[in-house]
């Protein structure tokens, strides 16, 4: 017997025995005794010398029950759960059906049949080791791979005291998180390895929103970097994918790169838990992730007698890729697969059903375009039939481009030659982009066609709606060739051509080729009337520039004017402001040196002097001074009259001497300026 088969027996006994029916209750009680059957039995049941303090009545025994064991606990811990052990021995109480805990001689013969020895039981495949990282400290607990998220976490509760009605544990596989948020996952079923790491948050009173959810969202956006190895030849592959995207356009894509058909490709390195609707953010890989690739219709054409498949299959080496989308039943032979999720036919359409709106569907379109048909691919113009219409006709005749705009059908037989050869031609390709404003619409859903539809007559008008409207499926897809031209003296929209599916390539590129040329032709018209519209408006400018810039000098001429006149006035007021103010310092010395001067003598008293003073004018000043007044006197005599000094300067007659140079303060007596004198004088220079 294995050591796993060892365990469940111990386990399935001691829950027998006890009659606790929670495995993790069970399992821990085991884990406590190193799965010592015997001394688990006796942590949770008293032995037969044990005294029994509340003996519990046990209800009435049925008719055809044969066992007349009833239920007593002794122990506060005990979760006996309706437990009914047999062969008790009868014990005295208050009560005739009152009875006791087995003895320990039967609790020998119950667990002897039992293989008891805990060395064989370390390696347990069956048990899982859950480090719970809480507060920076490690917890250690194991579980069952049968035990639920509910029995973890009461024995979270039991080691770290936190409710679990707080508790948030984190770290689980991307791919199986919001299964651990669900009480009654098993732990089995959320892909765990032996041992596993979990972090543990107590949520607050304030609130706290788990983050697990987040992880897997932020790698939505992220890229992955998937190394795929065919095998057996070993070629290697590497591709670059966003997280959001799904295991079935990941193997669609690898169809188109190894033509493998995807109900023949055989994966290994996929997570378990996954499905073709899991994205590779949610499916738990890194992201850099390599994974082995087989073609298994290798393996069923070698076999010449496959028994293990529920229906022979017949692998046409002809098969198109509509055969393989249409071949479901052929994912029923289980033994294709060996970790990989079952195939599911592939998507035809490009745009969901009920799409909101055009923005978001044209973005759709293009994304699932390209994943469905690869490189290389015509530049679809993402955004609202309008905003297309406004790029490629709403603008002057010289950058003027026609509007292509192409309907796709999944359910059309000509939608895959079409996309694959047609719109994968290079020069094709170089049309659309130097000539056309792409826009793509999936017409496959009638919901999206009817908004489509609506979105025509709006934008160009209902014949364009009722042209798309009456296009057969069998002639899907088709490309609508959409212009602006002159109608009844007005510009509009039309629809100048349709260009069928079921046509060839050659076909195709003339189409274009001749609706362009004849789409160039009518617009030379307008052009030619832009450019002399454009010469008038160029002439019409440049006298206004003339105009403009005569008036710009006048008006310079004229400011300069103002400004001259303008520092001319200002020059006058400065200067009468300084004559002012100089007038006003003359007119004080003035003042000053009258009242500084001593009283003029009678003519009849002595010792007087008769000074005579002559202007530059040729007048005379005259007055009579004592001798023994001063030169200063004198000088004070001379500007009282306007003359200040700092002008002009006095001389003596003879012998000629500038008074203004000696010392003020000496007599007219001293000076030998009397008994008369005359004085002359200069302006200074």
């Amino acid at each position: 017997m294995s050591d796993n088969q060892d365990k469940e027996e111990t386990l399935a006994s001691f829950q027998v025995i006890t009659g606790i029916e929670d495995v993790g209750e069970a399992f821990s009680h085991l884990e406590a005794t190193n799965w010592d059957l015997v001394e688990a039995i006796s942590r949770v049941m008293p032995h037969d010398d044990a005294p029994l303090a509340n003996p519990i009545h046990p209800p009435e025994p049925q008719a055809q029950s044969q066992d007349p064991v009833s239920v007593a606990t002794a122990h506060p811990n005990a979760n006996t759960n309706g437990f009914r052990p047999f062969n008790f021995d009868e014990m005295p109480g208050p009560s005739q059906g009152a009875r006791m805990f087995p003895s320990s001689q039967l609790l020998a013969q119950l667990t002897s049949s039992i293989n008891l020895d805990p060395s064989r039981q370390n390696n347990n495949q069956n048990i899982l080791l859950l480090n719970i990282h809480f507060n920076q400290q490690l917890y250690q607990i194991r579980m069952q791979s049968n035990a639920t998220i509910e029995q973890l976490k009461r024995k979270i509760f039991d080691v770290t005291n936190v409710p679990q009605c707080r508790q948030a544990i984190r770290g689980w596989p991307p791919s199986r998180a919001s299964e651990a948020q669900m009480p009654d996952t098993q732990l089995c079923n959320l892909g765990l390895a032996p041992e596993n790491e979990l972090i543990l948050v107590d949520l607050t009173d304030d609130g706290f929103m788990d983050t697990e959810q987040d992880e897997s969202t932020q790698r939505l956006d992220k890229m992955f970097k998937l190394h795929i190895v065919e095998k057996p030849e070993g070629r290697r592959t590497t591709l670059n994918l966003v997280g959001r995207t799904t295991i079935e356009e990941l193997k669609t894509k690898v169809y188109y790169i190894t033509n493998i058909p995807v109900r023949h490709q055989e994966w290994s390195g996929w997570p378990s838990g996954c499905d073709n609707e899991t994205n590779l953010a949610q499916s738990g890989i890194e992201q850099s992730h390599e994974f082995i690739l087989r073609n298994i219709a290798d393996r069923v054409q070698n076999n010449s007698n496959p028994t293990t498949s529920s229906e022979v299959v017949n692998l046409d080496s002809e098969s198109s890729a509509d055969e393989f989308e249409d071949a479901t039943d052929f994912n029923n032979s289980e033994y294709i697969f060996s970790d990989s999720p079952p195939v599911q036919p592939l998507n035809r359409h490009l745009i969901t059903n009920n799409t909101n709106d055009e923005t978001s569907g044209s973005a759709q379109f293009v994304e699932n375009y390209k994943q469905r048909f690869g490189e290389p691919h015509p530049d679809f113009f993402v955004g609202s039939l309008e905003n297309a219409l406004r790029l490629a006709c709403h603008k002057p005749a010289k950058e003027r481009k026609l509007l292509a705009i192409y309907l796709h059908h999944g359910e059309s037989i000509l939608t895959n030659v079409f996309c694959d050869h047609l719109m994968k031609d290079d020069g094709i390709i170089l049309t659309f982009r130097e000539n056309f404003v792409l826009y793509g619409w999936d017409m496959t859903y009638e919901s999206n066609k009817d908004m489509f539809l609506s979105s025509l007559t709006a934008c160009i008008n209902s014949n364009a709606s009722l042209t798309a409207r009456n296009i057969k499926l069998d002639k899907l897809p088709a490309i609508m060739l959409v212009g602006k031209s002159r109608m009844m003296g007005r510009q509009t929209c039309e629809v100048l051509s349709v260009i069928h599916g079921n046509i060839g390539l050659a076909d195709l590129q003339s189409r274009l080729f001749d609706t362009t040329v004849l789409y160039e032709e009518q617009l030379q018209g307008e052009i030619r009337e832009e450019n002399e519209r454009a010469a008038r408006d160029q002439v019409k400018a440049e006298q206004d520039m003339a105009y403009e810039e005569t008036l710009q000098a006048d008006m310079a001429k004229e400011a300069a004017k103002r400004q001259k006149e303008a520092a001319q006035a200002a020059e006058r007021k400065r200067i009468e402001s300084e004559r002012a103010e100089e007038d006003a310092r003359r007119e004080s010395i003035r003042l000053v040196a009258s009242q500084s001067l001593p009283q003029e003598p009678a003519g009849h008293e002595a010792n007087i002097s008769k000074i005579r003073v002559r202007k530059p004018t040729g007048d005379h000043l005259e007055r009579r001074f004592y001798i023994h007044d001063t030169l200063q006197d004198l000088l004070n005599f001379v500007a009282a009259n306007g003359f200040l000094i700092d002008e002009y300067k006095v001389f003596s007659g003879w012998p000629r001497r500038d008074l203004t140079a000696i010392e003020a303060s000496q007599t007219l007596e001293g000076l030998k300026l009397y008994p008369q004198e005359t004085v002359i004088l200069e302006e200074r220079f």
